[in-house]
């Protein structure tokens, strides 16, 4: 069996333990994305050396898990890096729009690329802090991975969000400190234990909303 065999069969067969049904276009889209990642990540500086070779349980998988919590409409993910989670849940969920923004140059110029090369039309990169980024309205979901804390997560993307849009941060192990340092305005909704497939460490995922202007 061949290393692109073996991927194609653990991203469908960890697909399916998150409950997502994967088209095939979706899988070859996925699998093309993390090559991608391997050909440019020395270039780019786009994941660390020791996670070349957990790209798809450490950041495919994992970008992938979240998507359960996803509501309809646009996405906003924030400090997106290499793309993630935006660019997995773009792939799989083509009706949705994603802007993905980072302040780094080389990132965004790859995600570009990826955009140009597997035709992603719903992916639009943004070269800019997300303080900067105005007039583009509320987002239905603000996503992050690896922005900070949950107060500077909030506080960055509150110009982007109204009372109906999820905030999805993504965290390793349950961030208690992180949790009671939030703002009043900020109504958390749950915090979410994630099992990411042949991954052998915690995740949660804390589900926010604006619960009212802050004073």
């Amino acid at each position: 069996m061949t290393d692109n065999q073996s991927e194609r069969i653990k991203l469908e067969s960890g697909a399916d333990r998150l409950g997502l049904d994967l088209t095939p276009v979706a899988v070859e889209n996925l699998l093309a994305f993390m090559g991608l990642l391997k050909e440019w990540s020395g270039t780019y500086n786009l994941v660390a050396p020791r996670e070349r070779e957990f790209l798809l349980t450490r950041h495919l998988l994992d970008s992938l898990s979240i998507a359960p919590w996803l509501q309809a409409g646009s996405l906003l993910d924030v400090g997106t890096g290499a793309g993630l989670p935006g660019v997995p849940l773009a792939i799989i969920k083509p009706e949705i729009e994603v802007t993905l923004i980072d302040s780094a140059g080389k990132k965004v110029r790859f995600i570009r690329h990826v955009g140009r090369t597997l035709k992603l039309g719903n992916i639009h990169p943004l070269h800019q802090r997300v303080e900067d980024l105005t007039g583009a309205g509320a987002f239905a979901n603000i996503t992050s991975r690896a922005f900070a804390s949950l107060r500077e997560f909030v506080e960055a993307v509150r110009p982007c969000a109204d009372q109906s849009t999820r905030l999805l941060a993504m965290k390793g192990v349950y961030p208690r400190q992180e949790l009671e340092e939030l703002p009043d305005w900020v109504n958390v909704q749950s915090v979410e234990s994630l099992t990411v497939p042949y991954l052998h460490a915690e995740r949660h995922l804390v589900l926010m909303s604006i619960s009212k202007t802050p004073g």
